[in-house]
């Protein structure tokens, strides 16, 4: 399979004119290589990654998160392709795959990175952090509720780091906000309830929108095994 013809699709989803002017997606490491049988999708590239690919005879390691500094370590021959703000801001990306995962309609996208979902009726908060539980096979999620609300209807979604989308998502009249990488003092201010389900956990789900995008192509595609670098005691 010709690497260009892989590369068309996942632009065509995500442009890289949607990248935000700081990110660095797209090529990562470009050896020039024409065609490539065998992709590994991965949230972020490390050293264990790299392994896995040669391990599995991958000749190309498709990310989310860019290479913001490449180590020596990871210079296997092997391409890498990364699709990280622009994923996060196309419609149906990062933040769009986990509320279909959560069997919500379309939501609302509020400036490029905030989506809004307004449910037709309000549940209880205790109902809606179950959902997330078991739609994400999460044990443990961190909630911030400072007005003990307990019952939500407007509900904001930042897959990823979104505590800059705190005052956002308050500004749209929303109840809670689901992200992840939530910092103290961001949490200790917040009007609205927020659940921090992890950085990692928010953002896997599209590795898997990614895979159906490139399934029409002759061309065998894995999922890394990849998980949080956060352990619970």
């Amino acid at each position: 399979m010709r690497i260009n013809e892989i590369i068309n699709i996942i632009e065509n989803f995500a442009p890289l004119e949607l990248q935000e002017v700081w990110d660095c997606s797209g090529f990562q490491i470009d050896l020039g290589k024409k065609n490539v049988n065998k992709v590994l999708l991965c949230l972020s590239i490390t050293e264990n990654i790299v392994n896995q690919a040669m391990e599995n005879n991958c000749d190309m390691i498709i990310a989310h998160h860019p290479l913001f500094a490449m180590p020596l370590t990871f210079n296997k021959g092997i391409p890498v392709y990364s699709a990280h703000t622009n994923l996060d801001k196309a419609d149906g990306g990062t933040t769009d795959t986990l509320i279909e995962l959560l069997g919500f309609s379309k939501a609302q996208k509020i400036g490029d990175f905030l989506r809004l979902t307004d449910l037709q009726e309000e549940i209880t908060l205790n109902s809606f952090i179950q959902l997330l539980k078991e739609k994400l096979n999460l044990q443990h999620i961190r909630v911030v509720n400072n007005f003990d609300r307990q019952k939500i209807k407007k509900i904001a979604f930042c897959a990823g780091s979104g505590s800059d989308f705190l005052n956002e998502a308050k500004k749209n009249h929303a109840d809670i906000i689901v992200t992840g990488d939530v910092k103290y003092h961001c949490a200790l201010d917040s009007d609205v309830i927020i659940i921090d389900i992890g950085h990692f956990e928010s953002e896997y789900p599209v590795l898997v929108k990614i895979e159906k995008l490139l399934q029409p192509l002759n061309l065998e595609v894995l999922i890394a095994d990849e998980k949080s670098p956060f352990i619970i005691y």
